[in-house]
């Protein structure tokens, strides 16, 4: 199968009325340079994430869970705001208690326990949005961005870049690579000295009986000696996850996919293949940068990804283009056919199967493209 070659030169604007034969961008000839400060200011909620609060998080009257992270949460957020108007730190769980700036004595940090649909994420943004402080002293990314970030940044110079912070949330911290855990376990517990709170959700670890649920003693375990300064935080609800992969929709063909690339102001056209290859030379810290002012992602030939650090780079990118909502049309195989049988039986899969899930979900929204010609 031949592949289109993209056009090159920039996208013509998004608000041009007649936006037929638009020279797509491609992603293969992007390398972004990412500035250190630019990393760390762009650790902020997503865009889904934007306008979420306590306020507009419905808690399930059945599950009283649900009201209580929210009280508690609220009272985390005011905490961190009545320390740094004291002139210093205080536990941050006591509440009611003396605002004399002295070294907090219960935990530094929150957990969120619940299953999938339960708005873990909704609740870490809205803590992220209530803490009152600039957000340059304030974080909030995935496991797998703040690992991706000590990649980027070296460990010593990420220590300094964060203590000055006042609140990092982690979302779906993840436990499948023993060396990932134990890097983020060391960074944690140097903010903590240095007077970060922290707030994390979690993902399953791999094996464990009922998946998709992730219990807190074994987030505590992982995380060893950070454990102390954890509170955790049980949301109950009805689990909303996947059983089994998501239906992904049948794929377009390669003229449908370049004649909507060609006419979607901002969108990006590129063989699969030669994306994949790209992406090996493209720090995964600077996808959000290479992927963040596109309308739309128009791929070509799809096929199997050929090996698991392929595979988890591609995982990257659909969070990246997840996070950003923009939608995805493809030709060649369906998402769900990316990856193999051995990967999805393997540790990584529950990275497999979100990146089938928000890969799913993005090629439904890029019907538009097609249905608009």
């Amino acid at each position: 199968m031949s592949s289109p070659t993209p056009a090159s030169g920039p996208a013509a604007s998004a608000s041009t009325a007649d936006a037929a034969d638009t020279a797509p961008l491609s992603l293969c000839a992007r390398e972004p340079r990412v500035p250190a400060d630019r990393l760390v200011a762009e650790m902020v909620p997503p865009p889904r994430f934007d306008s979420v609060r306590f306020a507009t998080y419905v808690p399930d009257p059945a599950q009283p869970s649900q009201s209580e992270a929210v009280r508690v949460l609220e009272g985390f957020a005011a905490g961190l705001g009545e320390a740094s108007a004291a002139g210093g730190r205080r536990g941050l769980f006591g509440f009611g208690r003396s605002k004399a700036p002295k070294a907090p004595a219960g935990p530094r940090g929150v957990y969120l326990d619940g299953g999938y649909g339960v708005g873990k994420t909704h609740l870490l943004a809205s803590l992220w949005h209530a803490t009152d402080a600039e957000p340059s002293r304030k974080a909030f990314g995935t496991f797998v961005e703040l690992t991706n970030l000590v990649g980027a940044l070296g460990f010593q110079q990420t220590v300094r870049t964060l203590s000055g912070h006042r609140l990092l949330c982690i979302d779906e911290f993840e436990l499948d690579d023993p060396g990932d855990t134990v890097l983020v376990s060391s960074l944690l517990a140097r903010l903590v000295e240095a007077g970060v709170a922290l707030a994390a959700t979690s993902n399953t670890l791999p094996g464990k009986l009922g998946e998709g649920r992730f219990a807190a003693a074994d987030f505590l375990r992982e995380i060893q000696g950070l454990s102390a300064h954890f509170r955790t935080l049980r949301i109950d609800g009805e689990d909303y996850r996947h059983r089994g992969l998501p239906e992904a929709p049948a794929p377009y063909s390669d003229e449908q996919v370049t004649r909507a690339a060609h006419a979607t102001a901002g969108a990006s056209l590129d063989a699969f293949p030669d994306l994949l290859d790209h992406l090996a030379r493209v720090h995964p810290s600077r996808y959000g940068a290479l992927t963040g002012d596109l309308s739309a992602v128009c791929l070509t030939g799809v096929r199997p990804v050929p090996d698991q650090s392929t595979a988890l780079r591609l995982v990257v990118l659909a969070d990246r283009l997840y996070d950003r909502e923009v939608p995805v049309l493809a030709s060649g195989l369906p998402f769900d056919q990316l990856f193999g049988e051995d990967m999805l039986n393997g540790g990584y899969r529950k990275k497999y199967f979100r990146a089938i899930s928000r890969l799913t979900a993005l090629a439904r929204d890029a019907a538009r493209l097609v249905d608009a010609r």
